[in-house]
């Protein structure tokens, strides 16, 4: 009986329900859930537990529980239990405490130790007990596959879309999707020419930093589409930087192609998600001529290789080597006195000898500006 599990020892401390949902949309649609879980406090209250040692812990409301990163109140729930605080610890579920095998036996070891119980819908479990500990953990298990489970069944749904290339994904600016529900170009001309002079410029210069200076020089405004908050799907028109001007230029989708997988997503030790780029032949959908572009594959793909040998040429690869391989004694120490970031090196051969130069070049490759301060080091080195 599960009365029988509970003791003066369980009631002389409090009772604490934890209350989840995983994202904000089902705070909002699933209302239902939200109200089964908050029910549980009768539970307590018949066990024998007085509503003013009753703790109600919900801050995790609309936040996923792969990982304990980002939520607040698992971390309380814990540090209650490992204070000795906590008689009885609630959720509606296994997956609503931890869909993290890991952060669930981190839970129950504590719940073992301090002798606190764990309650759910479907019964009453003691940790120190062997039978209820091995019922527990193969809860754990089962919510993390089933997390494993949604997951496969909605990635199978996107890949089977990319594969057929009609996957909707937000379109890069200057392209929009069409009342068809195809992709075409924007029909703003003002858009269509900005876009096109990227092109253009690119073409003549053969230098992305160059590009950007133009733009600078001539005092020419690029668009931008706002996706959030009131202005959503308005056009603001601002100055153009070094990284909008790149990622245009390694964007497919401005060559009609269809293209899925460029990045891949690498979860860190603290829970957090890196985005990594993968090369073009690591793609996992490149489907050409789908929709129409600005320019041809053709182009673009010539645009790709003049931008690595541009690359090339702060690589490794270069004859005297970059900043961070060179003989200079404060590479990456430096900061600029006039702008505050950090400046590089710069190795140049004179009189069979290498000098050395440290240069802030922060404004000039992000926003086409000139070159804040250079400043030569007095050392030379024999080549």
């Amino acid at each position: 009986m599960p009365e029988r599990k509970v003791t003066n020892a369980h009631l002389e401390r409090d009772a604490y329900l934890y209350i989840r949902q995983s994202t904000p949309r089902q705070v909002l649609e699933n209302t239902e859930s939200t109200q089964r879980q908050y029910a549980l406090r009768e539970r307590a209250v018949a066990l024998g537990w007085p509503v003013e040692h009753l703790h109600v812990i919900d801050c995790d409301l609309g936040k996923t529980a792969s990982h304990a990163a980002g939520r607040d109140g698992f971390p309380q729930l814990v540090s209650e239990v490992a204070l000795g605080k906590a008689g009885i610890i609630m959720g509606l579920e296994v997956s609503r405490l931890a869909r993290n095998c890991a952060d669930w036996h981190r839970l129950m070891e504590l719940c073992e130790i301090a002798g606190t119980l764990i309650l759910d819908e479907d019964g009453l479990y003691d940790p120190a007990t062997f039978n209820d500990k091995l019922l527990l953990g193969l809860k754990g298990e089962l919510s993390q596959a089933e997390l494993h489970f949604l997951k496969a069944r909605m990635r199978g749904g996107v890949l089977n879309k990319a594969r057929r290339a009609e996957l909707e994904m937000r379109p890069p600016i200057g392209l929009v999707y069409l009342p068809d529900g195809s992709m075409g170009i924007d029909p703003d001309r003002e858009v269509q020419s900005a876009i096109r002079l990227v092109f253009d410029t690119f073409e003549r210069t053969g230098s992305a930093m160059q590009t950007v200076r133009y733009f600078r020089e001539e005092d020419l405004r690029f668009p931008r589409r706002i996706h959030e908050g009131a202005q959503k799907g308005e056009l603001h028109w601002g100055r153009v930087d070094h990284t909008r001007i790149v990622q245009i230029l390694h964007n497919p989708r401005y060559a009609g192609a269809f293209v899925y997988g460029r990045t891949r997503r690498r979860r860190k030790p603290d829970g957090k998600s890196v985005s990594l780029k993968v090369p073009q032949e690591e793609w996992q959908f490149l489907i050409r001529d789908v929709h129409p572009g600005y320019i041809s594959w053709d182009r673009f793909e010539a645009n790709q290789k003049r931008l690595a040998e541009n690359t090339l040429a702060f690589s490794s690869t270069r004859r005297w080597g970059p900043a961070r391989e060179g003989p200079a004694l404060l590479q990456g120490r430096v900061l600029c006195g006039l702008c505050g970031e950090r400046m590089g090196v710069h190795y140049w051969s004179a009189k069979e000898k290498i000098a050395i130069t440290y240069v802030c070049q922060e404004a000039s490759i992000h926003r086409g500006s000139k070159v804040c301060q250079r400043v030569r080091a007095t050392l030379w080195i024999e080549r």
